[in-house]
């Protein structure tokens, strides 16, 4: 069986609307699964630049999958694999809810393998 990496990762800019909000990060950090393949995820890590706590949630098809909390001027490091698979066509998406107004910036680098 072949399988190839893929990872969401960069620095982004947010602005919190409240931790109830999540709402999307940056457009490059959506991954749709192609058709007859299956992904993966391995891992998150993480950094938050804010002076709050912010959680980055990784979502399929719209519906929380798995939330990464991060503290203030703090990160993460989460091994995700042998979690579950994520079936073809499946959109799998890195959104942010952070306390209202707190600004700041999130380093991202989801890995995941499709097979």
């Amino acid at each position: 069986m072949s399988s190839s990496p893929q990872f969401l990762q960069g620095v982004f800019g947010f602005t919190g609307a409240g931790l109830t909000k999540p709402a999307p990060i940056d457009p490059s950090l959506t991954f749709v699964v192609p058709a007859g393949m299956t992904a993966q995820p391995l891992y998150f890590r993480g950094g938050n630049s804010s002076d709050e706590l912010i959680c980055v949630t990784l979502t399929r098809d719209g519906a929380p999958m798995r939330m990464f909390p991060m503290g203030a001027r703090s990160s993460v490091n989460v091994p995700l694999r042998v979690v579950e698979d994520v079936d073809p066509d499946s959109i799998l998406e890195l959104v942010i809810a952070a306390p209202s107004g707190a600004t700041g910036e999130v380093v991202i680098d989801f890995g995941m393998v499709t097979f």
